[in-house]
């Protein structure tokens, strides 16, 4: 959605923007670079910022500011500016397609951008698990590929179950208390869906863990757990209540 937004903005950005009665005007955002390269590429670069950030295996931080929330604000900022220059065209002039357009793609990038974070199903991985032979985190190599401890196959949830498998015939089990600097990263899955909230506290989870698909559990706060997701985000599992470990 994102990608396809900044792709109309870009186009818009060639169009005419005005129409005046009587004239023949040929005017576009390139006319000035306050409004091509500020507003319009604006946009276009927010949209570059939210995808790089979702295709790096760990969120990368400006100024201490995370990229994807940089490029957020670009989106915001370009969707803002187009719709107060749609409203204030001037006396005798209309809005052409260059600019009602732009702030429809703007307006639509904009959307994607903050929906992002909310709407799980816009949080799919943009590329592929790693390959098997790929380095795993914390040292760990699965075989099989990400998201499967050891030799183990996790089924599907409300598959045929196997022992050693999740939702098998065992009691699921809670992470065990460690003390200190005792705790080693370990797999485990979840009887059923439950969210991964973000490290900062913030209450909009990041991401869902489902039923059915090994996660790798980084660290223990107390009560919860620190887990990574395929794609390589963290977050916390606040709830560990019937989870099964790998």
């Amino acid at each position: 959605m994102v990608i396809g937004a900044a792709v109309l903005l870009f186009i818009a950005s060639f169009l005419n923007l005005y129409s005046v009665s009587g004239y023949n005007v040929d005017t576009t955002s390139w006319d000035s670079l306050g409004l091509g390269l500020g507003i319009y590429m604006g946009g276009v670069i927010g949209a570059a910022l939210i995808v790089v950030n979702r295709c790096l295996p760990q969120p990368r931080k400006i100024a201490g500011l995370d990229l994807g929330t940089v490029g957020a604000a670009f989106t915001v900022l370009a969707a803002w500016s187009l719709f107060w220059s749609l409203v204030d065209v001037g006396d005798n002039a209309s809005a052409s397609s260059g600019l009602i357009l732009g702030f429809i793609a703007a307006l639509l990038l904009a959307a994607g951008a903050i929906a992002t974070p909310l709407v799980p199903a816009l949080q799919a991985a943009l590329l592929p698990a790693p390959s098997p032979s790929a380095p795993q985190p914390y040292g760990g190599q699965p075989q099989g590929g990400y998201g499967y401890p050891g030799a183990q196959q996790p089924q599907p949830y409300g598959g045929q179950p196997q022992a050693g498998q999740p939702f098998g015939g065992g009691q699921p089990q809670a992470p065990a208390p460690t003390a200190g600097g005792d705790f080693s990263p370990f797999w485990f899955a979840v009887p059923v869906p439950r969210p991964l909230f973000a490290e900062d506290g913030s209450p909009s989870p990041i991401a869902e863990l489902a039923p059915g698909t090994w996660y790798l559990a980084v660290e223990q706060r107390g009560a919860t757990l620190v887990a990574q997701t395929q794609d390589g985000r963290r977050g916390v599992l606040q709830d560990t209540s019937g989870i099964q470990r790998g």
